[in-house]
C-alpha cells in the first residue's frame, strides 16, 4: 500500500487506525470520519476502536483534505494498479463510466483514484462542449422594463408602477445559455473547485469556469435529473450530465465548519459484480441463449394482498425453457462451503424455475465448478441440481467479458442436465 499526504489506498474490508498499521489516520481525520458516519449513517464503513473498517463498497471518500480510495480484491494479489484498472474497466463495461473520447485507454494509467478518473472525464467533456459551442434555449422571464414587449402582467403593473407610467411589468421570452443543463454543469464545476481535489486538474477547471457563462444556483436532487430530456441539439451533453449527477448527488457540504465537505463516490461491489456478469453473458452468449436479469416470480402472498417475490440475478433460457439460474456473490469463499442462507435461496430459485440447475457465481483464485444436488428426501422424486462456479477475474475489458462468459458456460456444460450449444457449435473453453 502506498501513502501520499492525506491520501490513503485500502482494499475492501480493510481498516485504518490512528495507532497501528502502515497508514495511520490522524486523530483529526478519524474525528471527521466519525462525525460524518454519525450524521449520515451510511454503509460505506463501520466504526471500530480507534479507526474505521470498510466493507464491500468500493470507490473514493473525500472528507475535507482527506482522500481514501477503497479497491476491490478477490484474491491474494495486492497489486493496487491491477485492481484499480480492473475496477475502472468493470465500471466502464457496465456503463458507470461511459466516455466516448479516445483518451479513455490512457485514463486508468494516469489516474490515481476513481475520483480522478471521473473528474478528468468530466472536465474533458465540458471542454468539448465549450469547443463545440454551448447551446441556447428559450426561457420565460419577468422584468420591470421601460419597453413594452411580451405579456403585460396587469396585477404587478398596478402594484409596482402606479406612479411610474414609463415602466412595464412584463413576461417575455429570452433565447440564451441560461438553462438547466448549464446550471447543472456550472454547479458541478464549482463543487469540484470547492473540494480542492485533483490538483493536477485545478488549472483546467478554473479556465473552464472563466469561459463558462455564469448561471443561477439551483437545488439538486434526483427529480431534477429524472426530468431531463435530450434532443438532437442537447444529446452531446449526456455524458457530462451523468458525471455531474454522480458528483452532485454524492456531495455533502459541511455547513458548520466549512472545511469538512464530503464527497463519497462509492459503489456496491456486489452490484458491480452482478452487472458485470450479466452484461458479459448478455453480450457474448451464443445464439439461441436468452439472458435475463432480475426476473421476478411471486413467492408468498399475505391474506391482505402483500406479495413477496423471488428475484434471481440472472436467468438463462433456451426458447421457453429455463436452462440455468445464477446468483452472483462478490466474495472469495476459498475452500469454504457457501452459507446455508445462500444455498436455501438458490434452492428456491431452482424450484420456482422448473428445477433448472442453479449456481452461485463467486470470484476466485482459480476458475472452478462444484456440482451438487439437493437431498431427494427433502424435495420428492425430482432432482434439483445446484452448485458453485468460481471465476478468476483478470480483466474488465471486452476480452475479459468474453473469457468470463466462456468460463461460465463451460462450467454449466459440465452438469449432466445441461447441454448448452450454439446450433452445432459447442461452447469451447480452450485452456480456461
Amino acid at each position: 500500500m502506498t501513502k501520499v499526504k492525506n491520501r490513503y489506498t485500502v482494499f475492501e474490508h480493510e481498516a485504518l487506525y490512528i495507532h497501528r498499521g502502515e497508514q495511520l489516520l490522524s486523530p483529526k481525520q478519524l474525528s471527521a470520519l466519525q462525525l460524518f458516519f454519525k450524521e449520515k449513517d451510511f454503509p460505506y464503513y463501520s466504526l471500530v476502536h480507534n479507526g474505521v473498517r470498510f466493507c464491500e463498497y468500493v470507490g473514493v471518500i473525500k472528507v475535507g483534505d482527506l482522500t481514501i480510495e477503497v479497491l476491490p480484491k478477490a484474491d491474494r494479489n495486492h497489486n493496487q494498479t491491477h485492481w484499480r484498472g480492473l475496477l475502472i474497466d468493470m465500471m466502464h463495461s457496465i456503463g458507470l463510466l461511459s466516455p466516448d473520447s479516445p483518451t479513455y485507454s490512457d485514463l486508468k494509467i494516469k489516474s490515481t483514484t476513481i475520483l480522478d478518473a471521473y473528474l478528468e472525464l468530466f472536465i474533458t467533456e465540458v471542454e468539448k462542449l465549450i469547443h463545440q459551442g454551448l447551446i441556447k434555449k428559450y426561457r420565460k422571464t419577468q422584468s420591470n422594463s421601460t419597453a413594452l414587449k411580451g405579456k403585460l402582467l396587469i396585477g404587478q403593473q398596478i402594484t409596482k408602477n402606479s406612479v411610474h407610467k414609463e415602466r412595464f411589468c412584463i413576461e417575455h421570452t429570452i433565447y440564451d445559455q441560461q438553462h438547466t443543463l448549464h446550471q447543472i454543469l456550472y454547479k458541478a464545476l464549482q463543487t469540484v473547485v470547492r473540494l480542492g481535489t485533483a490538483s493536477h486538474l485545478t488549472s483546467r477547471y478554473q479556465r473552464v469556469l472563466l469561459r463558462f457563462p455564469e448561471q443561477k444556483d439551483i437545488r439538486v436532487n434526483e427529480n431534477l435529473f429524472d426530468r431531463i430530456r435530450y434532443d438532437r441539439k442537447s444529446s452531446s451533453y449526456a455524458t457530462a450530465i451523468d458525471i455531474a449527477k454522480i458528483i452532485l448527488l454524492n456531495y455533502h457540504p459541511d455547513f458548520n465548519q466549512g472545511d469538512k465537505n464530503v464527497l463519497a463516490l462509492m459503489f456496491d461491489m456486489n452490484m458491480l459484480w452482478e452487472k458485470f456478469v450479466f452484461k458479459s453473458l448478455q453480450r457474448n452468449a451464443p445464439r439461441g441463449i436468452e439472458v435475463s436479469g432480475q426476473v421476478s416470480k411471486d413467492f408468498w402472498k399475505a391474506e391482505q394482498g402483500y406479495i413477496k417475490k423471488l428475484r434471481p440475478d440472472i436467468v438463462l433460457k433456451e426458447g421457453e425453457k429455463v436452462i440455468a439460474v445464477l446468483d452472483t456473490k462478490w466474495k472469495n469463499i476459498g475452500l469454504s462451503s457457501p452459507s446455508d442462507n445462500d444455498l436455501r435461496q438458490l434452492y428456491a430459485y431452482s424450484r420456482y424455475h422448473g428445477n433448472a440447475p442453479s449456481y452461485l457465481v463467486y470470484p476466485g483464485e482459480q476458475s472452478a465448478v462444484v456440482n451438487g444436488n439437493y437431498n431427494r428426501a427433502f424435495q420428492g422424486d425430482e432432482e434439483t441440481p445446484g452448485g458453485i462456479i468460481k471465476i478468476k477475474v483478470e480483466s474488465g475489458t471486452r476480452e475479459g467479458m468474453e473469457n468470463l462468459t466462456i468460463n461460465i458456460l463451460a462450467k454449466l456444460n459440465t452438469h449432466p442436465c445441461l447441454n448448452l450449444q450454439n446450433g452445432t457449435e459447442v461452447i469451447s473453453v480452450g485452456n480456461h
